[in-house]
């Protein structure tokens, strides 16, 4: 297991964020480029739970997801009119330095 967060954002995020973070050097997979495009949210899970990576979402029902007990992760959930781009990469770059894998794993942190 990876020492360090590692992200995965669904197809809801604007790709800047992905850019973002990894001008922060922080290891991140879009929708698009593991070939989930269109994919259900449950297929966007269980890849994320495969590679170990946090998912990043903007899309309310990954909360849905994981209130009916659907293992994952972690979760990092920010309302889409919530924050900025700006805010929205700070708060994800937050939570790489905090926290490791197994401290996030199996629960939403709320942006």
């Amino acid at each position: 297991m990876p020492r360090t967060i590692r992200y995965h954002l669904d197809e809801n995020c604007d790709p800047r964020i992905a850019s973002g973070l990894r001008t922060h050097g922080i290891d991140v997979t879009t929708t698009i480029d593991v070939g989930l495009l269109q994919a259900r949210d449950e297929e966007q899970l269980s890849h994320a739970l495969l590679e170990d990576r946090v998912i990043f979402t903007q899309d309310a029902d990954f909360l849905r997801l994981h209130s009916a007990g659907v293992s994952h992760p972690g979760i990092a959930y920010c309302h889409p009119e919530g924050r900025s781009l700006g805010e929205v990469i700070r708060a994800l770059v937050l939570l790489w330095e905090v926290y490791d894998p197994g401290e996030i794993r199996g629960r939403i942190e709320f942006l």
